[in-house]
C-alpha cells in the first residue's frame, strides 16, 4: 500500500456491485463480470480497483451488513486471486472491513472518516492496511438537505484533524492514510468547486489526497447533461485537481482519465 502512494498521480477504478449506483456503466451483476471489468480497468491504466457493494449516491439507505458480504464476498474471493494491483473496498462497517481484509483487501474506503465506527480504525490497524478517510456531513440518505457552510474549507481541515486523531490513536501507519474532501458528499455546486480550486490547503496536513469528481452531480447542474454524458466534465475536473494537488483520482473512466492525467503532469513537469 505505500508503495503505490509513491511517484504519479494513480488511477483507481471504480467497480460497484449495488443495482442502485448513480452510474450504470459501473455496475456489475456477478463474479464474471467483475473480474472482466477489473482486468480490463488494469488494461487502460488502472493502479488501484474500488469495489463497492452499497450505494452512496445522495437519497440512498444503507444495506445490511450480511447482504454486502453477500455481493463482496464471493467476487473478492476470485479477484483477489486475478489481478496483481491493490484492492480497495468501499466500506464504513467495521465487520465488512474485516473480513474483506482477510481475503486480501489492501484499502479501506471510509465514507465517514472513522467517524461512524471508530472501531474501524482497530480493524485497518490490526491488518497493516491502508485508510481513505472522506469527508460527508450526515448521511448518505440525508447530506444533502444542509450544504451551507461558514468556512468549507477549515470545517473539513477541522473534520480531518479528528479522523487523524481516531487513525493514529489504533495505530495506522501515518503512511498508510489518505484525505479525501468528498466531492459531492454535502456540498453545493459551489462548494463543489471551492474545493476543487482550493484543493492544495489540504495538501499542507501531509497525506496524499484522493479526488472523485466522476460524472458527478455538480458537473451534470453546470453542463446541463445527465450522467452518461458528462465524461469531458471529469476529465476537466480532474486536471485541475491533479495542478491543486491530487495525487489519487477514483474514476468510472480509467482509460481516459489516465491519458487526461498523463497530459497534465507531462505540462506541470
Amino acid at each position: 500500500m505505500t508503495d503505490i502512494l509513491i511517484g504519479p498521480v494513480k488511477i483507481m477504478g471504480i467497480i460497484n456491485l449495488s443495482p442502485d449506483s448513480f452510474y450504470s456503466q459501473s455496475r456489475c451483476g456477478n463474479e464474471e463480470d467483475v473480474v472482466q471489468r477489473a482486468l480490463r480497468l488494469v488494461q487502460e491504466g488502472a493502479d488501484i480497483i474500488d469495489i463497492g457493494a452499497e450505494s452512496s449516491r445522495p437519497g440512498s439507505t444503507p444495506v445490511p451488513i450480511d447482504e454486502e458480504m453477500d455481493r463482496l464476498f464471493p467476487v473478492l474471493k476470485t479477484l483477489v486471486k486475478k489481478v496483481s494491483i491493490p484492492i480497495s473496498v468501499d466500506t464504513y462497517k467495521p465487520e465488512v472491513a474485516r473480513r474483506v481484509l482477510d481475503l486480501g483487501v489492501t484499502l479501506i474506503n471510509d465514507i465517514t472518516g472513522l467517524q461512524q465506527f471508530p472501531e474501524m480504525a482497530r480493524v485497518v490497524s490490526q491488518h497493516k492496511a491502508g485508510i481513505v478517510l472522506m469527508h460527508m456531513r450526515g448521511s448518505p440518505r440525508t447530506m444533502q438537505e444542509n450544504t451551507h457552510y461558514e468556512d468549507l474549507i477549515n470545517e473539513i481541515t477541522s473534520y480531518f484533524e479528528k479522523s487523524l486523531e481516531i487513525a493514529t490513536a489504533a495505530g495506522i501507519e501515518i503512511n498508510k492514510i489518505v484525505l479525501d474532501p468528498g466531492i459531492g458528499f454535502g456540498k453545493s455546486v459551489e462548494g463543489n468547486l471551492k474545493l476543487i480550486c482550493e484543493l492544495e490547503r489540504f495538501s499542507k496536513m501531509g497525506f496524499p489526497l484522493l479526488l472523485g469528481v466522476s460524472r458527478k452531480n455538480f458537473i451534470g447542474k453546470i453542463l446541463g447533461l445527465e450522467v452518461e454524458d458528462r465524461l469531458e466534465g471529469s476529465l476537466a475536473a480532474t486536471v485541475i485537481g491533479v495542478m491543486k494537488g491530487a495525487r489519487i483520482i477514483r474514476t468510472h473512466d480509467v482509460e481516459q482519465t489516465s491519458r487526461a492525467v498523463k497530459m497534465a503532469e507531462a505540462i506541470l513537469g
